[in-house]
């Protein structure tokens, strides 16, 4: 219940959906490698002990001093301010311990196949989990306040500024565990879900995929599914799948024992919905999920079947096969896009909104915060890490100088600047729910393709870029709705007995053919491509968040367009907020609300005028 472990604000590479392969020669300049001296020097680094010392110290003294004491503080005349007083404490530990896994965690990052960094990661987690075990009763005796106890005590200033906190927390409260059951849970994470978590990066960053008689890292291998040249882009789907089925056994029994052991736990919690402990953690109504899915499921035929059956056409094919999804127009310009024009580009468009957002962004290239090269075994796809407030965020993308490398370029910034701006509301309260967390990101993205669409002058060249933008709001809307729903079915499924490879395949190959419609043909060797999607594993349920934040953009950026006066100021007001706000509060100085199931339709708009005017080009 507290936990020092940030999220990676992760963008994977789902079937080429996020970057497309540069020629092996292109020049693209020299590719930022990240600097983490800012955190520590190096795993061995005197730091690295001392703090691991300190955070044990002073969590052993947090804990003798507090435990079984929450109660008598709280109704005590001084109530709110000795509770405020142990908070702050907890903060400064909180703070020590996520320097230290988040260090563990992007060192890892870099090179997952590097058994001196796994081992590294491997220890740190253990640490940092036995060490915040003296911290867990905090949570868990706040949370039995009775709530005029801790009503009267936020009377005090000092809690009252931790009212979003405790909000947060106490929404766990009834589905908390005896103290004996969490501590035993939270103990044996490491060697649970974060062991098979463990398994399933180092084994996805050894494989190998044959594609042409070379030897590619999955990463590099899922971009060539955006190759110009037809026979490439065939070569390499059936090399990921090759591949894929021969370790499908080891992935199915990752995926069975995961959905197990959430299951046992929500079983426990007493949870009634098999994604009820995302939504709790997202801050997000169920009701608020499912108009959003019904919405996206209801838009289906209109966007991606309209879409996927126009491409067809302009590649002159009866269907596209699964490889041809994510492939270039013939008109799309295909010249590597060097890394210092991508700079320029994503800081242009940020420029363009308000100085501040590109000065921001501006100093994670100044600073060494970006690491952006292909090599063996770095996490694939892209993200961004908060770390800890006093440190600053890191940026990974894997750049390969193409349009779409550039527009995650841009994604990562915006959570960037986001996490910098939301670092001011502390450990505890910096982090924004999933949901909310995608909102910066897309709107940087937005920015940069209004940039770059308002400089294509050439009919063909806008109609290339329209339609880029056009798939990736698919494979960020369309595509990670079906995933989820994916997800939804899989875990159900996995309730009454264990799944084989076969049943996750098809009922895989169920939800993307409703999903991307009758104009792609989903041939043989795609039933495996469920098992690379890191989010599955790591974060379940996690993807609807990508779809939540995409068509809340469109609905703001649409609020941008049409009234920019004093926007940039509310914008950022927003994301200085962090956690502390749920998603009705923040939308409300742009009179906007979620719950309303006509917003969705709303942000689905933008999609659906893209697709027009793509439409009214044939």
């Amino acid at each position: 219940m507290l936990c020092a472990q940030k999220t990676f604000n992760h963008r994977h590479a789902a079937d080429g959906a996020v970057g497309s392969a540069a020629s092996d020669d292109a020049d693209l300049g020299k590719l930022p490698v990240w600097n983490l001296a800012d955190l520590y020097a190096s795993p061995d680094a005197p730091e690295v002990i001392a703090d691991i010392a300190l955070a044990a110290e002073a969590a052993a003294d947090f804990n003798k001093r507090y435990k079984g004491q929450i109660a008598t503080l709280a109704g005590s005349e001084t109530g709110g301010a000795e509770l405020a007083r142990a908070i702050g404490v907890l903060e400064e530990i909180e703070d020590r311990l996520g320097r230290l896994i988040s260090y563990a965690g992007l060192l890892y990052a870099q090179d997952n196949t590097n058994p001196a960094h796994g081992k590294f990661y491997g220890d740190i987690q253990e640490r940092v989990t036995a060490i915040s075990t003296d911290l867990l009763f905090f949570a868990l005796e706040l949370n039995r306040l009775d709530d005029d106890t801790l009503a009267s005590a936020l009377k005090d200033p000092a809690l009252a500024h931790y009212a979003p906190w405790l909000r947060d927390l106490r929404a766990m409260r009834p589905y908390q565990l005896s103290d004996e059951l969490e501590t035993l849970l939270h103990e044996k994470s490491v060697t649970g879900h974060a062991a098979w978590n463990r398994l399933f990066d180092e084994t996805m960053g050894r494989l190998k995929f044959d594609v042409g008689g070379k030897p590619l890292a999955l990463e590099a291998a899922l971009h060539r599914l955006s190759e110009k040249d037809r026979t490439k882009r065939e070569e390499a789907a059936h090399a990921l799948a090759s591949t894929f089925k021969a370790n499908l056994p080891l992935f199915t029994l990752v995926t069975n024992t995961l959905a197990k052991d959430k299951e046992i736990e929500d079983r426990m919690r007493g949870f009634e919905d098999i994604a009820q402990s995302r939504h709790i953690a997202n801050r997000v109504e169920p009701e608020v999920v499912a108009a959003l899915v019904d919405a996206v499921q209801r838009a289906y035929p209109e966007l991606s079947h309209r879409y996927y059956a126009m491409k067809a056409k302009w590649l002159g094919l009866e269907h596209l096969e699964y490889w041809d999804r994510n492939a270039p127009l013939p008109q799309s310009d295909d010249a590597a896009i060097s890394w210092d024009q991508a700079r320029a580009t994503v800081l242009d468009a940020y420029r363009g909104f308000t100085p501040e957002m590109a000065d921001i962004a501006d100093r994670f290239f100044e600073k060494g915060w970006i690491d952006a090269p292909m090599r063996e075994g770095k996490a694939t796809g892209a993200f961004a890490h908060p770390t800890v407030p006093s440190a600053h965020p890191y940026v990974l993308v894997n750049y390969q100088g193409k349009t779409r490398d550039v527009m995650t370029l841009a994604h990562e910034l915006g959570h960037g600047v986001h996490q910098v701006l939301a670092a001011g509301q502390g450990p505890l309260m910096a982090d924004t729910p999933l949901t909310l967390a995608e909102t910066a990101s897309v709107f940087g993205e937005m920015l940069t393709f209004r940039k770059l669409l308002a400089g294509a002058t050439n009919k063909e060249r806008r109609k290339a870029m329209l339609a880029s933008k056009v798939e990736d709001m698919l494979n960020t809307v369309v595509r990670q709705t079906a995933f989820y729903t994916f997800e939804r079915r899989v875990h159900t499924a996995r309730r009454e007995g264990e799944l084989t490879s076969e049943d996750i395949g098809r009922i895989w190959m169920e939800v993307q053919g409703e999903s991307l419609g009758p104009a792609i043909h989903l041939g043989e060797g795609y039933e495996t491509y469920w098992c690379y999607i890191s989010h599955f594993i790591h974060a379940p349920f996690y993807v609807y968040a990508y779809a939540f934040g995409d068509c809340l953009v469109n609905s703001l950026y649409a609020v941008y367009e049409n009234a920019q006066e004093g926007f940039a100021e509310r914008y950022f007001e927003m994301l200085s907020a962090g956690g502390t706000l749920r998603h009705k509060e923040l939308l409300a100085p742009f009179g906007l609300d979620a719950s309303d199931p006509a917003f969705w339709d709303k942000g689905l708009s933008m999609i659906r005028g893209f697709i027009d005017e793509l439409e009214a080009m044939e």
